[in-house]
This record gives structure tokens, sequence and C-alpha cells, in this order.
């Protein structure tokens, strides 16, 4: 079983933020961060997921990923997903990443499990310290989708 650990974090909400992520196979063993200067929690939460499903280079193995986002491991387990999908994405926030999520989740179907954030989970610590450390990072990237939408 692959596991992934995930967290965002913002800084003002809206404000810079990061993802840190956690990837485990075996004795492999990989760490994933990066930065946004403007962007939300939510908004990485989502996107630590899609890019640790992204870095996947096999499929056909079970995967299950540790979230202590409620929106994100919500979404999944109760099925607003789908139900967004079907209403075009109608009044859906972060739609560009839901639908960026989509086709992962059908190729991988990964399984999800909420933990408490800042409860003392050694993985979710751990990937709250690379979030926010990519947040307060100098190699900014720009979250495109989220700056155009506030522009309109």
């Amino acid at each position: 079983m692959i596991e992934i650990f995930t967290d965002g974090a913002a800084q003002g909400n809206p404000g810079p933020g990061g993802y840190g992520v956690i990837m485990r196979y075996g004795n492999y063993y990989r760490e994933l961060s990066q930065g946004y200067r403007l962007t939300t929690n939510n908004r990485m939460e989502l996107l630590a997921v899609i890019v640790a499903l992204e870095a996947l280079k096999k499929e056909g193995i079970p995967v299950k990923i540790y979230s202590d986002s409620e929106y994100v491991v919500n979404a999944i387990k109760k099925g607003w997903l789908w139900n967004w999908e079907k209403k075009n994405f109608k009044k859906t926030a972060n739609v560009d990443l839901w639908k960026r999520y989509i086709p992962l989740h059908e190729k991988y179907k990964p399984e999800f499990v909420w933990v408490r954030g800042h409860a003392g989970h050694p993985e979710n610590e751990r990937c709250d310290e690379l979030a926010v450390a990519a947040a307060q990072g100098g190699n900014l990237l720009i979250d495109e989708a989220y700056e155009l939408q506030r522009e309109t």
C-alpha cells in the first residue's frame, strides 16, 4: 500500500500558502512541498493531494491518503464532489483543482482517512512543517487560477 500524508497552509487565508506531502511505500520515502504567493488553505489542502497523486509512477497499488482537511476528505467520502460535478460545479469553490483531481481519483481510487490536525500525528505534523515553511519560503509560485478568479 502507498501511504500519502498531506497538509496545506495559508497565512492570512487568503495569503501566502503552501502544501506539504509525505509519500511512503515500503522503504521508499519522499517529501514534496511548494509555496504560493496568494492562495487559500483549502486550495493548498487539495493541491497537496493532487500533487501527490500526480507523482505516483505505478498503478494498481492501493493508495491511502491521510489528510486533516475535512473539506477534502468529506468532499470525497460523502460524495459532495460528484454532486458538484453533476451540477457543472455551479457555486463550487476551487473548480480548477477539483477538475484536475477527478481523473486522478478515477485512475488510483484512493481511500481517504481524516486525521485530527495538530494532534501529535507525526506525519501530519511533518506535513504541516513542510507546508508552513513553503508558504514562508522565497520560491513562491503564482496560483494563477486563484489570482485570475479573484480579479473577475
